[in-house]
């Protein structure tokens, strides 16, 4: 039995196609597109047409691939869809090209985040967990051990919507980085510090990582487990803000479209770290998408 899962996100548009095995789901696709769907959708709370078009088009290229590997695909939308006073048009637009997409709350997004790090052999033996997963538009943070109830919380913050308030301009000036910091831990602020290890999903820790590796050809496995130590994630802020759009994304491991947000990803990365009060961040190149393979049919 196969299955694929679509998470068309705030910023970009993933597709998870999996295998179920006797020891599990084992991972036989996964493909990623940068379309930039929030775009500009905390200022007057629409979604543009122009990223409208291109998430529609990559949404029906993953399930056409999904397809050609003979999985049952679902899709499924995150923030942007739940906070565009239009976001009706675009769903309606993914029925008519019969590619569904189901939009989930924050407290889902945050909950299957979680557990598809406590279902990750390389982390399940840590007693106690806590999750950093950035997205466009929302930070989820979870905290779970088993001497507690589990705390998660979806965060209204995001790359896509600091780059569009504070940090729009390409470089931003150090007032500009300083006004979006005091933002970020009035945000996080009550936070309690971490038990355990903690894990990062998402596009902004694997680029991290990927760009330290100087990765040339995307390769999941070299990263996931990694390690990134709270003072090289605040090198990376400090070295990148000072960059240009084009210069970022000359960089040896980027992902193609991240140059824009990779910056902010980094800022948003080391003050949830403050918040924690954690040394560095293990890397997860899992996402909700693949607790999802389980729960969402």
């Amino acid at each position: 039995m196969r299955r694929a899962v679509v998470d068309v996100g705030s910023n970009s548009v993933l597709l998870t196609v999996a295998e179920r095995t006797e020891s599990g789901w084992k991972t036989v696709l996964e493909t990623s597109a940068v379309t930039g769907l929030g775009e500009g959708v905390r200022k007057d709370g629409l979604l543009r047409e122009a990223n409208t078009e291109s998430t529609l088009d990559a949404v029906k290229v993953a399930f056409a691939k999904g397809i050609e590997q003979g999985a049952e695909v679902r899709a499924f939308g995150t923030m942007a869809l739940r906070i565009a006073t239009n976001s009706s048009d675009f769903l309606d637009r993914a029925n008519l090209q019969h590619t569904s997409v189901t939009v989930i709350s924050g407290d889902q997004e945050a909950a299957l985040g979680l557990a598809s790090v406590l279902e990750d052999p390389v982390f399940s033996r840590s007693n106690a967990v806590s999750v950093v997963d950035v997205g466009g538009h929302s930070t989820e943070i979870c905290v779970s051990s088993k001497s507690e109830q589990t705390r998660r919380k979806s965060h209204p913050i995001g790359t896509l919507g600091l780059r569009s308030t504070f940090l729009s301009q390409e470089s931003p000036p150090s007032g500009a980085i300083l006004q979006a910091t005091a933002e970020l831990d009035g945000i996080f602020d009550g936070i309690d510090a971490a038990e355990g290890i903690v894990v990062g999903l998402g596009a902004s820790v694997t680029n991290l990582a990927s760009i330290r590796a100087e990765m040339r050809e995307w390769n999941p496995d070299a990263i996931h487990g990694s390690y990134l130590a709270y003072e090289e994630v605040s090198r990376f802020v400090g070295r990148t803000m000072r960059m240009t759009d084009t210069e970022r994304g000359e960089m040896v491991g980027i992902e193609k479209g991240r140059e824009r947000t990779v910056h902010i990803g980094a800022l948003i990365v080391e003050r949830a770290l403050a918040a924690l009060s954690a040394e560095g961040i293990h890397v997860s190149v899992r996402g909700w998408r693949h607790a999802m393979l389980d729960r969402g049919w």
